[in-house]
């Protein structure tokens, strides 16, 4: 984004979160329920659609997954990498949680609570699959949710809008290099070149095409570009249904088999959301950043780029891989959880102000 064509680097528009997105756990509930009937009722129809490839990029999922993805991207501004500065603690915390703690503790819940206590109760065969979809969930950080948490939360919004801009060039480099070992030290094999294709596909000509429609939109001013993101915010959402339809269509079966098989899998997903967001929280308030700087850092946290994970997990492993069935559970719970956890920050906010720091000196 050139300097001619935006406007002087400003707070971002946070909207009230709409009703629609406060009922994404019903919808995808109700997506879940759909998909299931209609791939029982209807499996000819699915089965064609799961042909639609080109080189085994799925067309129709392709579509939805740059529906689902362009338009949360268009909301990155990267000329706020030089906000960074402001907060450095804070950015330091974010990004220490987010690249070498999320993932990696991520892993060792996978291996924890699916190859070893919860593997008698699900099926062998899919055991890897969903550890991957586990991994694909931690390594993805929140783009595009985490402005709501923030603004729920009355976080600083210039910082969160610079964490989201390092999270998401961190990611274009960091994020196939990262799932690749983690999936290797979890011995799943996937080939180098399919990793690599899923990130261009997935992230580095989404980010270009977004930030391409970010820069033409602000030609036309600030305005404009708030009614535009406006009018595509509910696309990203409405795509992640559509995408979960075909994808519970085609795990149906399985999970009619095994209905505790989601269950399970929400379970190192809430360890995992609770500890990172408990950690970031309590190491801002250690090196004495302010409390609408530790909010953010400690939902970015805590929240994922589930739309980039579900996409991955598809691409990588397929519909009825275990790896994209526990990408959706992460979906599942994010909205209630989230809340969750801003409402504990909210609530907390006296302590957190109050809480000696390092030097003795209120972070307040």
């Amino acid at each position: 984004m050139s300097a001619g064509c935006a406007p002087p680097l400003s707070a971002p528009s946070n909207p009230p979160m709409s009703r629609f997105e406060r009922g994404l756990t019903l919808w995808v509930a109700l997506c879940i329920v759909a998909g299931i009937i209609l791939g029982q009722f209807a499996p000819a129809v699915f089965q064609a659609i799961g042909r639609l490839e080109v080189a085994e990029v799925n067309l129709p999922v392709g579509l939805l997954i740059w529906v689902m993805i362009v338009p949360m991207l268009v909301k990155v501004d990267f000329t706020a990498l030089h906000e960074v500065r402001q907060h450095v603690r804070g950015i330091a915390v974010t990004l220490f949680v987010n690249w070498l703690v999320k993932p990696f503790s991520m892993a060792f819940l996978g291996w924890l609570f699916i190859r070893q206590v919860f593997a008698p109760w699900l099926p062998a065969d899919q055991l890897d699959g969903y550890i991957a979809g586990l991994i694909l969930l931690a390594a993805a950080p929140c783009t595009a949710m985490v402005f709501v948490w923030s603004r729920l939360s009355n976080g600083d919004p210039l910082f969160t809008l610079s964490q989201v801009a390092v999270n998401d060039s961190i990611m274009v480099f960091a994020f196939a290099p990262l799932v690749a070992f983690l999936l290797g030290i979890s011995a799943i094999t996937v080939p180098w070149a399919t990793l690599v294709a899923s990130v261009v596909l997935y992230i580095v000509i989404p980010v270009a095409v977004a930030q391409l429609w970010r820069r033409s939109l602000l030609a036309r001013g600030q305005a404009a570009f708030d009614q535009a993101l406006a009018r595509i915010g509910p696309w990203s959402i409405g795509a992640l249904l559509a995408t979960l339809v075909l994808l519970f269509a085609f795990q149906g079966e399985a999970i009619l088999k095994q209905p505790m098989v989601i269950a399970l899998l929400a379970v190192p997903i809430l360890i995992q959301v609770f500890f990172n967001s408990a950690l970031a929280y309590w190491l801002n308030r250690i090196l004495g950043e302010k409390h609408n700087i530790a909010c953010p850092s400690a939902l970015i946290g805590a929240s994922n780029f589930f739309e980039l994970a579900v996409a991955a997990a598809i691409g990588l492993f397929g519909f009825e891989s275990g790896a994209a069935l526990a990408t959706v559970v992460g979906v599942l719970i994010e909205v209630p959880v989230m809340l969750g956890v801003v409402k504990v920050v909210n609530a907390s906010k006296g302590w957190y102000e109050r809480t000696p720091v390092a030097g003795g000196t209120p972070s307040g």
